[in-house]
């Protein structure tokens, strides 16, 4: 049976299966009875990035939904991490997010969100995944007329700027923003003016097609260029659906996830509102963090690629602070997603506290040289079965010796393999690195 679900729920190019008409009706129904099934009204909420396809797959969800006779509200373009957060607080049986994230803008996606704002199980998602294999069928759409409705947008902005209530600002702090031409190219801007910053914002002029191309957190390129010439102080740069955010400090250098969490950890533990002595990150986070963090006394552990698998360990073990080198950050005090812009404003705080440099801040954590390779593949096999591949990984293993770490994994919503290789010595890792990648390339690349 083919996999729908991925590890950030359903992700393909739009109006191809399993992201089609059919299917994605096919998904509204099945959500609607499936909260019948479990005793909860089929009240649902949706939110949806700038795609040109957000629009008929929103219509598509609409019409599934209400013809299974459920209740269904538009947040319209909101970000991903927004829904999670109303879904919860207007007390909605799930919450639906269109957005591809960080993918070009021909793909597209679904998420979905329980009455707790955590994206649902994969129970749940089985239980989806079975039933729109078994009824999607050639279905017409019908024109629905969807009117988003302003109070969500309204509730999440207060919701944001309530985190800087009581935070003086020393001076006028610089921000440049970049917006990804996404989700956030309103919100961000507006929320992080009215807190008092003077604000740059580029990438806000999304016009359907260029969400995520050449600007955002993949491209940091033009906003370190902007954040040099207007002096600025910080620059931030989100991606499509504004759940993450890297930075760029005021001598143009791109910075991390990982340097969120160094930040943030030291910070949070100063303050008293760390919960627990442990951060969580995944297994693409840098040695240099796990060193850091243990010179403050804080421990660093690792779980699978993938926010929902950080979410896991830190409710797991007590933690409230956790997140991705690729900058998704988990406040979870505050929500059960990652939120670019909460962690905008949690990184903010920092800067106006200390009243240091962004430079200064990240000082004591130094990075190790890290290669990441993305091998497009035609079909994703365990690794362990393909006999070239298994031996040159085990072969580096053994040859980095503690010198290094190697990590080798299939994205979760993209057909590339990923390689990660990372050590002291620049020149090993790149070697080790497109070994790897070349026995890949050469059994399973497209």
């Amino acid at each position: 049976m083919k996999k729908l679900f991925g590890t950030d729920g359903i992700r393909a190019i739009a109006g191809e299966f399993p992201l089609n008409f059919p299917s994605i009706y096919a998904l509204g129904k099945a959500l609607a009875g499936l909260l019948r099934e479990k005793k909860l009204e089929p009240k649902i909420l949706i939110g949806r990035d700038t795609r040109e396809s957000g629009d008929w797959i929103e219509q598509a969800l609409f019409h599934g939904i209400q013809d299974a006779k459920g209740a269904v509200v538009s947040a319209g373009i909101i970000p991903t991490s927004s829904i999670s957060y109303l879904t919860k607080k207007h007390v909605f049986s799930a919450g639906i997010v269109i957005s591809a994230s960080h993918n070009p803008y021909q793909d597209n996606g679904i998420k979905i969100f329980s009455s707790e704002g955590f994206k649902i199980s994969e129970d749940w998602e089985g239980v989806l995944e079975k039933t729109i294999l078994r009824t999607a069928e050639s279905v017409r759409g019908k024109k629905i007329r969807i009117h988003p409705e302003a109070r969500f947008m309204r509730d999440y902005k207060e919701f944001l700027k309530k985190q800087l209530a009581r935070v003086r600002l020393p001076k006028k702090f610089k921000v440049v923003l970049d917006c990804s031409n996404g989700a956030g190219s309103v919100v961000a801007p507006e929320v992080i003016a009215d807190l008092g910053f003077e604000v740059t914002a580029i990438g806000r002029s999304p016009n359907g097609k260029n969400i995520n191309t050449g600007c955002g957190s993949l491209y940091p390129q033009k906003l370190a260029e902007t954040v040099i010439c207007a002096g600025a102080d910080i620059g931030i740069a989100y991606d499509g659906d504004a759940d993450r955010a890297i930075w760029i400090d005021e001598k143009g250098r791109v910075l991390n996830g990982d340097h969120t969490l160094f930040v943030l950890a030291q910070f949070m533990k100063d303050k008293g509102r760390l919960k627990s002595d442990t951060i969580v990150a995944t297994s693409m986070s840098n040695m240099g963090l796990e060193q850091a963090l243990q010179r403050m006394g804080l421990k660093l552990i690792r779980t699978k690629v993938g926010d929902k698998y950080v979410l896991e360990k830190m409710i797991h073990i007590g933690a409230n602070l956790g997140g991705e080198q690729s900058g998704h950050t988990i406040f979870l005090d505050d929500c059960p997603t990652g939120d670019g812009i909460l962690t905008s404003l949690k990184m903010l705080e920092v800067l106006a506290v200390k009243n240091r440099p962004l430079s200064e801040l990240v000082a004591d954590f130094t990075e190790y040289p890290q290669i990441l390779l993305n091998i497009p593949v035609r079909k994703k096999i365990d690794f362990k079965d393909v006999p070239e591949v298994a031996r040159i990984i085990d072969e580096i293993e053994r040859s980095l010796n503690g010198r290094g770490r190697l990590e080798v994994r299939y994205s979760g919503t993209e057909m590339l393999a990923r390689v990660m290789v990372e050590g002291k010595d620049f020149g090993l890792i790149e070697h080790c690195a497109r070994q790897i990648a070349g026995a890949i390339a050469n059994r399973l690349g497209k």
